[in-house]
């Protein structure tokens, strides 16, 4: 009699029960939840990018416009028309960092949501590895913002910033607060650094 062998489909282990408490699953959400707060700020301010306002003229990582009070805005995308020293290289470094910034913020997002929701062995380091990812982008999107400063430095003036630029700046306070809490919680909450109660 021939034997019939029963191919079985490979299946993905499933998703473990959490350990973790309710303080420790509250304090996560939170971080991923101010987390993509500060993507969608950045995003939207990056995507509009026109930051300052200075003696009718709109600077912005795009565009550049001459602006005037009774007529609409007349913008170009050849920033050279600024007639300002190093802006169109500032320009394409700044909007370079930010870009990037947002990406990376994306991918670090998405790896804390697949840590928060499913925990396996390896959920801390994908919660780690996603904590890094936002502190990467608070590194790239704070040059981003630095580098307009200093490039605009003899345009600028605390009510010349436009609301996009208030936006980046509560986006990279936000990636850095999430990106070291997110850190930290995973270093107090290893379950390797806790102590033993087991006897000896």
């Amino acid at each position: 009699m021939t034997a019939i062998g029963v191919q079985q489909v490979p299946r993905l282990p499933p998703c473990g029960k959490s350990n973790r408490s309710f303080f420790e699953t509250f304090i996560r959400v939170l971080i991923v939840l101010c987390a993509a707060i500060a993507v969608i700020l950045s995003s939207i301010s990056v995507c509009d990018g026109r930051w300052l306002l200075a003696h009718e003229k709109l600077f912005g990582l795009w565009h550049y416009c001459v602006t005037s009070d009774f007529s609409t805005p007349t913008c170009t995308t050849d920033i050279d028309f600024a007639q300002v020293e190093g802006l169109s290289v500032g320009m394409i470094f700044c909007r370079s960092a930010l870009s990037f910034a947002v990406i990376s913020a994306i991918f670090g997002l998405e790896l804390m949501m697949v840590s928060l929701i499913c925990e396996d062995v390896h959920s801390r380091r994908k919660w780690f590895l996603g904590s890094l990812l936002i502190i990467i982008s608070f590194v790239l999107s704070s040059g981003g913002v630095l580098g307009f400063v200093i490039v605009l430095r003899n345009y600028v003036t605390f009510t010349g910033f436009t609301l996009p630029y208030w936006c980046e700046f509560t986006a990279v306070f936000l990636f850095f607060l999430n990106g070291i809490s997110g850190i930290h919680i995973n270093s107090i909450t290893n379950p390797w650094n806790r102590p033993s109660t087991g006897k000896v």
